[in-house]
């Protein structure tokens, strides 16, 4: 080709290049309404009676419609935000840890147990009076149905599988006659209703049931009791997504961490709400709050390379778990 050609054809290139460097980025378009997305551990139905009022008063503090998305399935609630179908809600620690890794979210808030007694357990109930008792359940001779939560489920399945089974290597599956996820309220009324045989659960789900006052609470209550106990596992936290507009972010926390707060008549009232869905104020906090749950999962990877003598996968999981502690000691103090 003649070199003329081409250095014409060369110029006309850049020239098209440069155009459409200069055509400006397209906003993204100004929000119209807030997504927020509630982990529901469990039925929709009770989790919107107990949210209701809490979304509508956030709707009049950011100016703008509030819709709730409600969900048991962690991964759903993840995948939501992760494609902007969602844009701040309340997670569990090992599913906020998944949103802040995979789906661009930051912890901004995180609750407060109304107990008293900050953070909760997780734990393995039995039917009351069913003498089975967690010897029997790690005896692992495939005769129990056992239930667990989520995969993403900090109390029930990262915890049980972190304290509870690796250190003794036991895989849930070969060890029981049957395993069925489900989310907190299903395995405790299967327990309670002799459907299941043990079960995990933590203790803020069954002082959430306890709320309700209702016959049937009482019944499942009254027939379980807990056999197994985890180290206390921090409080759950607020997500929101990075890349929301600052003045939107501060309307939130502006509205986040006023809510309750005072002896007023109005803070009477809010704090009655935040009791239905099961916290005091909320209270500042960033990534570091997931910090625990990263070293709990560090140390169940450590437990399982350690069973499977793969020095490899010691190396790294020693490693991983060595420097989430470096973290965690330079962390300011709660």
């Amino acid at each position: 080709m003649n070199r003329r050609i081409v250095l014409a054809l060369a110029a006309s290139v850049a020239c098209v290049s440069a155009a459409a460097l200069a055509v400006p980025a397209v906003a993204e378009p100004a929000k119209t309404e807030l997504v927020f997305s509630v982990l529901s551990a469990e039925s929709q139905t009770s989790a919107e009676k107990d949210w209701a009022p809490f979304i509508a008063d956030l709707g009049k503090a950011v100016g703008m419609p509030v819709k709730a998305y409600y969900g048991s399935n962690y991964t759903a609630l993840i995948e939501a935000m992760r494609f902007k179908q969602t844009d701040l809600g309340w997670f569990t620690n090992l599913s906020g840890l998944e949103a802040v890794r995979r789906a661009g979210g930051e912890v901004f808030a995180r609750s407060v147990n109304p107990s008293g007694t900050d953070g909760y357990e997780g734990v393995i109930v039995v039917k009351k009076g069913s003498g089975i008792t967690l010897a029997r359940i790690l005896k692992c001779d495939r005769s129990l149905n056992f239930g667990m939560g989520d995969a993403k489920s900090t109390s029930g399945t990262l915890a049980p599988m972190t304290y509870l089974f690796a250190p003794r290597k036991i895989d849930p599956a070969t060890c029981f006659k049957t395993v069925r996820a489900a989310n907190h309220e299903a395995n405790l009324f299967s327990v309670a209703n002799g459907l299941m045989d043990a079960a995990t659960n933590n203790t803020a789900s069954m002082d959430r049931l306890s709320l309700l006052h209702t016959e049937m609470a009482k019944r499942t209550l009254g027939n379980v009791e807990i056999v197994w106990r985890s180290p206390r596992i921090p409080e759950d936290p607020l997500i929101w997504r990075k890349d929301l507009d600052p003045a939107l972010k501060r309307k939130i926390a502006a509205f986040m961490f006023s809510y309750g707060v005072g002896n007023t008549a109005a803070a009477v009232r809010q704090r009655a709400i935040l009791n239905q869905i099961q916290t005091l104020p909320f209270k500042h906090a960033d990534n570091t709050h997931l910090l625990i749950v990263r070293e709990m999962e560090a140390a169940g990877q450590l437990v399982e390379a350690r069973n499977k003598n793969d020095p490899a996968a010691i190396a790294k999981a020693e490693a991983s778990l060595a420097q989430i502690r470096k973290e965690k000691a330079a962390a300011p103090k709660a």
